[in-house]
């Protein structure tokens, strides 16, 4: 185990340090700074970590991470062997240590009566290790199996299930309806939340090992059909996400200026890029106000500010959350608590328990403010504060609420696919939908999740896509889907 007395001994969370905030919001890189302090640090941190007989940060992650095991190899530094049961279990963890809001963390044990080991940061920290170190290389496979794997979707899901099967020894492509393969990955997530040299260098290794990309092929659009695929691979993988954007219907929302994240936030990544974006949304100089609390709205927030918002407001219908567990949600589920994130620290206003009555415009027909009003959640449902309407001004409107599902045309009609009530493509206990030899993993099955959960289900959907064709499989399989029963 690591230091028997290490959580004795130090009884704080280390963590890197974020760059100051009127520096790093002039550019687009990550936000922490690298320091040689750190690495003792993290030595002090992996520590910390007690072996527990009933290690419930397995529990807390959705992938399985070996986490005592890696934490004992980190502080004592044997990072070959580090990265080795890192990458047991996970595909991507330069990845899940940058995104992953870290369940693992929260159903620590030490969590119960301390701060939790900093697992997430000793993850990240590894895998940097190994990419500096030259430890991180193509697995190429023996010997090819003679079947073809067609995977949908580019995303974590997607690149997990292409680099299992590949390395299992099927000949995978990867098809893409944007330009670059990465998905939300690439398009989604701001530059300086993740670097995009993260995926390239990832997208390298797959390529070494054998799988094919295809971009800028629309599957069940302008592209191939979906019968189109199933006449030319032995196996289809769904794995493209939820992409329904939830919408908000209020008097007002045709007005120009009011525009969804993923509108918004793909334009900026490809201008960060160096690609020449025609008419782009940008936050210069406006009044923005974004709607949605979550992650992808403070992707919003630090974007805008780094585009010279003039001021910037996050509303959230949710009551603002408290700083401690709440009562109903005890060690070692994940809590619901207030969270500050590094866009948060930058700038901006949050706004909690109020809901968009109406988006106001001018003569032009632009956004220029939009009327909100309390909310009282103690019933379940957001019930209006009487008296308490009030309206904010903004020449910007971001809609940031999440997904409802997947796109019921093209692709997922052209296969005669069920979906259910929640948006999400019918499947059972094997990942398969009811069209033999065509599986689903990620949020196109699962609903929208987090990114450890669409890694996990790439890497299980690729164990059954292997049994499929093989009849057997030495795929590792972490989990089981969400079960949804077939009718066929």
């Amino acid at each position: 185990m690591a230091d028997p007395q290490g959580f004795l001994k130090v009884r704080e969370r280390e963590l890197p340090i974020r760059r100051p905030v009127p520096v790093r919001i002039m550019d687009w890189k990550e936000v922490y700074e690298k320091r040689e302090e750190d690495a003792a640090a993290l030595t002090r941190q992996a520590g910390r970590c007690m072996d527990c007989g009933i290690p419930f940060c397995h529990e807390g992650c959705p992938l399985g991470n070996l986490i005592p095991e890696w934490n004992d190899l980190t502080r004592t530094q044997r990072w070959g062997e580090a990265i080795d049961r890192l990458h047991a279990t996970n595909n991507f963890p330069d990845f899940t240590g940058r995104l992953c809001p870290a369940p693992c963390e929260t159903s620590c044990v030490l969590g119960i009566n301390q701060p939790a080991v900093t697992i997430k940061n000793i993850e990240q920290s590894i895998i940097d290790k190994a990419w500096a170190d030259g430890l991180v290389t193509p697995q190429v496979p023996d010997r090819l199996t003679g079947s073809t794997v067609a995977v949908i979707g580019s995303g974590p899901a997607g690149l997990a299930t292409a680099q299992q099967l590949t390395r299992a020894g099927h000949t995978v492509a990867v098809f893409e309806r944007d330009d670059r393969i990465g998905g939300l990955l690439r398009y989604g997530i701001p530059e300086f939340k993740m670097e995009k040299r993260h995926v390239d260098r990832r997208l390298a290794q797959m390529e070494a090992e054998g799988t094919r990309f295809r971009p800028g092929v629309d599957i069940g659009g302008t592209g191939l059909s979906g019968t189109d695929l199933l006449e030319r691979y032995d196996a289809v993988v769904l794995a493209m996400g939820a992409t329904v954007r939830r919408d908000l219907p209020v008097p007002g929302r045709e007005l120009r200026g009011v525009h969804q994240a993923m509108e918004y936030l793909p334009q900026s990544n490809r201008a960060v890029m160096g690609d020449r974006v025609e008419d782009q949304i940008l936050a210069t100089g406006k009044d923005v106000v974004v709607i949605g609390g979550g992650d992808t709205g403070a992707d919003c927030l630090g974007t805008a500010l780094r585009q010279g918002a003039k001021n910037v407001i996050q509303l959230e219908i949710m009551p603002r959350p408290g700083s401690g567990r709440p009562a109903n949600q005890p060690w070692p589920t994940y809590p619901m608590i207030y969270r500050v994130s590094g866009a948060h620290e930058e700038g901006g206003e949050r706004v909690y328990a109020a809901s968009t009555v109406e988006f106001v415009g001018d003569a032009e027909g632009n956004v220029s403010e939009l009327r909100v009003v309390e909310v009282d959640m103690g019933s379940g449902r957001p019930v209006p504060v009487p008296g308490t309407e009030r309206s904010i001004p903004a020449q910007l409107v971001l809609l940031a609420m999440g997904f409802t599902g997947v796109p019921t045309a093209g692709v997922v009609e052209q296969l005669g696919l069920e979906v259910d009530p929640r948006g999400r493509i019918v499947r059972d206990d094997a990942f398969a939908t009811s069209v033999p030899g065509v599986f689903v993993a990620g949020d196109a099955g699962r609903g929208q999740s987090l990114i450890v959960w669409a890694i996990a289900e790439g890497r299980a959907a690729a164990a059954a896509v292997d049994t499929f064709l093989r009849g057997h499989t030495e795929l590792p399989a972490p989990i089981e889907p969400t079960t949804v029963s077939i009718t066929v």
